[in-house]
């Protein structure tokens, strides 16, 4: 599955942005899907990922109650809500798929397919 992350952009302090994912090649729909950040000079850090189906999520503390992962299958397309965004989110933001029958894993290396990132940038 290929795919393509959009939506970031410059944004101050406490606004909102949605980030989507787009798949192509296969349905997304065969896969748990997450969002990653890599901040510069930091490592790749998991933020929230979701099953199949849609009916379980997972979040990194630092996101929980700000961010909001969720999923459309018919149209192929993975979204990442933020609100409340604060500068240490600044970051590039990359979508993962993971084809493997388990639960939501936060890590990165059983992610199989990644799209471009997309870069978020939180002003204060």
């Amino acid at each position: 599955v290929q795919l393509q992350a959009s939506g970031g952009g410059l944004v101050q302090a406490g606004d909102s942005l949605r980030l989507s994912c787009a798949a192509s090649g296969r349905t997304l729909s065969s896969y748990n899907m997450a969002w990653f950040r890599q901040a510069p000079g930091k490592d790749r850090e998991f933020v929230a990922g979701i099953t199949r189906s849609g009916d379980m999520t997972h979040y990194a503390d630092s996101v929980k109650g700000r961010f909001t992962i969720s999923r459309d299958n018919a149209k192929n397309t993975v979204y990442l809500q933020m609100n409340s965004l604060r500068p240490e989110d600044t970051a590039v933001y990359y979508c993962a798929s993971d084809p493997t029958p388990r639960g939501i894993t936060v890590l990165g290396q059983y992610y199989v397919s990644w799209g471009r990132g997309t870069q978020v940038t939180v002003s204060s």
